[in-house]
């Protein structure tokens, strides 16, 4: 199996992860051990999960940890959307970060659905 580091999905898992990060600095000092820790952990998840996943040795645990990093991702997602109703963050500063997730997501299926193929 090739290094999960050479997965484009895993890239741009990082990529929203960083992004993630420099966005929950912004956040009040009262999110800190809230919101701020929680979107971050969601945003650290997704990039993890695929490596741990593509690290186990097996399609099938690959299977399951890219379930795991849609999971994190939906969480991240909902988290996004909250912080803009609360006002911690501005639509125009989501507009390269949902996109983005939004991709990952797409990859994260996609990968997926090829190792659910027999024979793929």
């Amino acid at each position: 199996m090739e290094s999960y580091r050479r997965l484009l999905v895993w890239q741009k898992a990082m990529d929203l992860a960083e992004g993630i990060y420099r966005l929950a600095g912004s956040f009040p000092q009262h999110e800190l051990y809230g919101l701020t820790s929680q979107i971050r952990r969601a945003a650290v998840s997704i990039p993890s999960n695929i490596a741990e996943g593509r690290e186990r040795g097996s399609d099938k645990d690959f299977m399951r940890f890219l379930g795991i990093a849609l999971g994190s991702l939906a969480e991240l997602e909902t988290q996004l959307l909250l912080s803009q109703r609360l006002g911690y963050v501005a639509e125009a500063d989501l507009q390269s970060l949902v996109p983005l997730a939004d991709e990952v997501g797409k990859m994260l299926r996609g990968l997926k659905r090829s190792l659910e193929q027999p024979g793929v």
